[in-house]
């Protein structure tokens, strides 16, 4: 997905934001999510608050893994 330069204009005028994470279900979100975010150069890169202990940076692996991610 190519970002516009006015989404990433307000993207990069706040820092953190909340995310919600589709459940497993594929249809229901998650909880939020704390996450930063940073423009460098035109590109977007975010960063969960807990690091790669937070749910929504595990989701992505677990998918591809086909697994599902432990319960809290």
């Amino acid at each position: 997905m190519a970002w516009s330069n006015d989404e990433l204009r307000k993207i990069a005028d706040t820092d953190d934001r909340h995310v919600s994470p589709f459940r497993p279900d594929g249809k229901t979100y998650g909880t939020p999510t704390w996450i930063w975010s940073v423009v460098v150069d035109g590109d977007l890169y975010v960063r969960a608050y807990n690091g790669r202990q937070s749910r929504w940076y595990q989701r992505p692996w677990a998918k591809r893994r086909g697994g599902s991610l432990p319960r809290a």
